[in-house]
């Protein structure tokens, strides 16, 4: 069973469709223009920037957002992430300077977003010196980086779905520290009005003693003729 779904992966992706999912463009890079692959993904942009940073972390690979100076880094402005003398032993075994460009598509289409992916070597476009092998192997890399799209995608859901909770949370306890304070409130008023019937039934004997008493006194006047 597992031969025959590896067969299929294998399949599928050779075919020729799956290929046809990445294009070559040009995107200006350092005020140049450069050949790109494209690959567009049905995930937000910050979904397949995760994706790719993972990856080139399992590579051995990772960028800095704040110094150019290093050998890795990532202008968040110009949404460019870049890769210096880099192996992406999936492409072929030379390094190379790669260069990520992640943008969102069209407002209304704002859960798509599309990667650019620019190879150069020695600081000349590289594109145009890829065999046929390397050309696919390419576009296999971009290709293969959905499972990470996804399991990214997964991931940011799961995060959305826990705050969620928390915030429900949140919420549940204030509501039971809300129903406290009035419980708390209810059972004051209560005492509070218990006293006050106690203070009347007293008050009400204390009005009947003296009205009695008054009467009394009343039946002490003399008669007069």
């Amino acid at each position: 069973m597992n031969r025959v779904l590896l067969c299929s992966l294998i399949v599928f992706l050779c075919s020729p469709s799956v290929f046809s999912q990445v294009s070559q463009e040009t995107i200006e890079y350092n005020k140049q223009k450069h050949s790109a692959f494209k690959m567009e993904y049905t995930y937000p942009a910050e979904v397949v920037e995760k994706a790719l940073v993972q990856r080139m972390e399992q590579l051995g690979y990772r960028n800095s957002k704040a110094d150019k100076g290093l050998l890795n880094f990532f202008d968040r402005d110009k949404g460019i992430i870049v890769y210096k003398n880099a192996f992406v032993t999936e492409i072929n075994e030379q390094s190379m300077d790669y260069a990520f460009k992640i943008e969102s598509r069209k407002k209304k289409e704002k859960n798509g977003s599309a990667i650019y992916m620019v190879m150069m070597k020695d600081g000349e476009d590289a594109m145009r010196s890829l065999n046929e092998t390397e050309m696919e192997s390419a576009k296999s890399f971009l290709i293969n980086l959905n499972p990470d799209v996804e399991s990214s995608h997964l991931e940011m859901q799961i995060r959305g779905q826990e705050e969620g909770v928390s915030k429900s949370e949140k919420k549940f306890r204030a509501l039971q520290n809300d129903s406290l304070t009035i419980e708390n409130k209810i059972r004051d008023l209560q005492a509070q009005l218990e006293k006050l019937i106690k203070d009347q039934e007293f008050q009400q004997k204390e009005i009947e003693n003296q009205k009695k008493l008054l009467d009394e006194m009343k039946g002490k006047r003399k008669i007069t003729q």
